[in-house]
């Protein structure tokens, strides 16, 4: 009876330990959830003062102290975006850019990305590091140059234009390659043993299996690329062959800014994006942190 009772001793001790443990856990636990829940409040502030803003008057956007809720929601701040801007061509704009960037990003880069991981040729290791160079390298500095190859080509003004630079990224290939460095090379070997070659290895194998780095990739160009202000800003100033980022910057005028109608504007863009990124935001995570886990 004497030794029944010692391993029930010890069960019970090693339980209090545990559960010892779990208390002294919780006060970091909370300090973690705190800090957590102030940056999550601290991230929702510009979209709650946006959406507020887009239902005020433009004196009480303008008011000094300012006021967080607006006395009478002003729900013709809406229309008035489509007054003001041809909102259903910048947005079909926008939807082909985007459409055309992302769709040419994920297969371009996951080919590149593939090519640096798995096949062998001369010099892969140095081409590489050129290429992540180009992440050092800020993107402005090639505005010029993009510019008078768009002009010499007679694409100015045109959806062409607005996608053509954004079809291909080095951190896109950064992000497949080490991707496909997590996925096991016996794949490749049993392909080549059926008889595939290198593309078929590629395009039948190792695409549907790095499904979630090419959604990853695909949500962060689409929500890039919905987003870039500059280069449509200079390559199109054609108010029908702009995109709705550059159309809301021409609402900013030099001595008045309806800031109702802006936010307004700003806030019916930003949807689409949002709709994007909670559909799909499992696996973008998942996409970036296997990517993540080899180098």
């Amino acid at each position: 009876m004497s030794e029944a009772v010692v391993p029930r001793t010890g069960a019970l001790a090693a339980s209090g330990e545990r559960v010892a443990k779990k208390r002294r856990r919780r006060p970091s636990h909370l300090v973690v959830h705190v800090i957590l829940i102030a940056g999550a409040l601290l991230m929702v502030v510009p979209f709650f003062w946006e959406i507020s803003t887009s239902l005020k008057t433009y004196a009480e956007s303008s008011s000094v102290p300012p006021t967080a809720l607006p006395a009478t929601p002003i729900w013709s701040n809406f229309s008035d975006v489509f007054g003001t801007l041809p909102f259903a061509a910048q947005f079909t704009n926008t939807v082909v850019m985007t459409v055309l960037r992302t769709v040419s990003q994920v297969l371009f880069c996951a080919a590149a990305g593939y090519a640096f991981a798995r096949l062998q040729f001369p010099g892969r290791n140095v081409i590489f590091v050129l290429f992540l160079s180009v992440l050092m390298i800020p993107s402005q500095l090639f505005l010029l140059s993009q510019f008078e190859i768009m002009q010499h080509l007679g694409l100015l003004n045109t959806v062409i234009a607005l996608a053509l630079p954004g079809m291909f990224s080095a951190f896109g290939t950064f992000l497949m390659r080490q991707f496909f460095l997590t996925l096991p090379e016996e794949l490749d070997d049993a392909a080549r043993l059926d008889g595939c070659n290198p593309f078929q290895v590629w395009w039948r194998v190792m695409l549907p299996l790095a499904k979630n780095g090419m959604l990853a990739l695909g949500i962060l160009t689409a929500i890039w690329s919905w987003n870039d202000l500059l280069w449509p800003l200079v390559v199109n100033n054609d108010p029908e062959q702009m995109t709705l980022s550059a159309g809301l910057a021409t609402l900013q005028g030099q001595f008045l800014t309806d800031y109702p109608v802006l936010m307004a504007g700003s806030f019916l863009a930003s949807i689409p994006m949002i709709v994007l990124f909670v559909v799909f935001q499992r696996n973008m995570l998942e996409g970036i942190a296997s990517g993540a886990v080899k180098g």
